[in-house]
């Protein structure tokens, strides 16, 4: 059987690079754009991962989707790319969705690309199968890019949920946490925009511009784009060792005055409701990544580690454990998902109650987006602070979330949404960026 053939070749300027392949991965249909901004971590492996065209692809909805994600990925044998929608929740934990759903991202999708470019910091590396690496290459650096309009006429952002709703729907919450419903829940809401007119590779552009993440990501899968600024890990399996890093407790940056930039920093480190918040999300990690981990090999490495991003200072735990040798790669997915950190817990129980007062179907929102190597080691994101584009129905839509506990201050919880959510709106209502 033919084999992908990598071919590495230098470069000078790492941003000129990483443009030019952005700008080239569109003139393909489907396409996976995975960029670490040059986030300085151990745990990441390339700076920038891409996946350009198809070989072969599943595309399935919820009811068997693990399943034909294990088989079609035994039967290739190669790079994969892929996500998995937060609505699987219905074939992982039994618990389905009927909201309207106005993206439309089937549950879950993978491909087999044509081409896989690896970017590191001096070379770029070419995946394909034959021999034209240098042509792929000459493509690649064939092309100049300049800025263009972003938005194109009126576009009116308009909410899901209004403040109102929300704050009564959040102190509902809490009467659920005090009868003993739950302990914590992730309560989402989506904001967008109808008749939308988008250049989704600009606006990507213009987001990293504005937010650069570590998991940041540009994909599309049949005329649906997902802009992504996430922050979050879910879930990296390497070799003998899987890794999970949930993001809770969140608070504002000020980088213009460095005295109150940090001190906002400390004050989160600090912060018991957004300590008691993380911990909570902790144990549930804990308790997912035990069933599929060796016994008594999983561990928290960091608790309450502070990192700080363009928009937000971010409360992030890390846990650890040695994944079961018998075990696919898929199914060490399916016994984790979806991730505590968009949940909250018990996970049962506050996926019914998502259900019964969220507006939308999340869809990939709250999903999970990233690559598996022939060998299964993968590393997949939480998309979160993502823009969402149906360009065939000209419909955009965003989403934020905040954890709400007993001790929530539904003032705040909103507050905390619309922070999250602050670079979208500058992209939509300032096309000019």
């Amino acid at each position: 059987m033919a084999k992908r053939q990598f071919v590495s070749f230098p470069f000078s300027d790492l941003y000129k690079i990483k443009q030019q392949v952005l700008d080239w991965s569109t003139r393909f249909s489907t396409f996976s754009f995975l960029d670490n901004q040059q986030y300085s971590s151990a745990e990441h492996s390339y700076e920038c991962l891409v996946a350009a065209g198809e070989r072969a692809r599943l595309k399935t909805e919820a009811g068997h989707a693990f399943k034909e994600i294990k088989k079609f990925s035994q039967q290739q044998e190669d790079w994969l790319f892929g996500h998995f929608s937060y609505d699987l929740k219905s074939e992982t934990e039994g618990s389905p969705s009927h909201l309207p759903d106005f993206i439309q991202f089937p549950d879950l999708f993978f491909f087999v690309p044509e081409i896989v470019i690896i970017i590191l910091p001096l070379e770029i590396q070419i995946g394909l199968f034959g021999n034209h690496h240098k042509e792929v290459l000459n493509e690649i650096e064939s092309i100049s890019f300049t800025g263009k309009k972003i938005m194109q006429g009126k576009n009116i952002i308009q909410k899901r949920i209004s403040k109102d709703q929300y704050i009564a729907t959040t102190e509902r919450l809490v009467k659920h946490m005090l009868r003993g419903d739950c302990y914590e829940i992730n309560f989402c809401q989506e904001f967008f925009v109808e008749a939308a007119a988008l250049d989704p590779l600009d606006a990507y552009r213009t987001l990293n511009r504005t937010s650069p993440s570590p998991f940041s990501a540009f994909y599309c899968v049949d005329e649906k784009f997902l802009l992504c600024a996430s922050p979050e890990r879910f879930l990296k399996r390497e070799g003998e060792s899987i890794i999970s890093q949930p993001i809770k407790g969140t608070s504002a940056r000020d980088p213009e005055n460095k005295v109150h930039d940090e001190l906002l920093k400390t004050g989160l480190a600090a912060s018991e409701k957004d300590r008691a918040e993380n911990v909570m999300i902790v144990d549930l990690v804990r308790n997912d990544l035990s069933k599929i981990c060796e016994p008594d090999s999983v561990r928290v490495a960091e608790l309450f580690g502070i990192y700080s991003f363009a928009q937000v200072h971010q409360m992030i735990s890390t846990i650890i454990g040695r994944p079961r040798a018998n075990l696919h790669w898929s199914e060490m997915i399916a016994g984790t998902f979806p991730m505590g950190s968009m949940t909250g817990a018990p996970k049962k129980s506050v996926l019914e109650l998502i259900e019964q007062y969220e507006k939308t179907k999340r869809g990939l929102f709250s999903g999970a987006l990233g690559y598996v190597k022939p060998n299964q080691d993968f590393d997949f994101n939480v998309v979160i602070r993502s823009l969402f584009y149906n360009r065939k129905e000209s419909y955009l839509s965003y989403f934020a979330g905040s954890g709400i506990t007993v001790n929530s201050d539904p003032e705040k919880e909103y507050e905390e949404c619309l922070l999250k959510v602050k670079a979208f709106e500058g992209i939509i209502k300032n096309p000019s960026l």
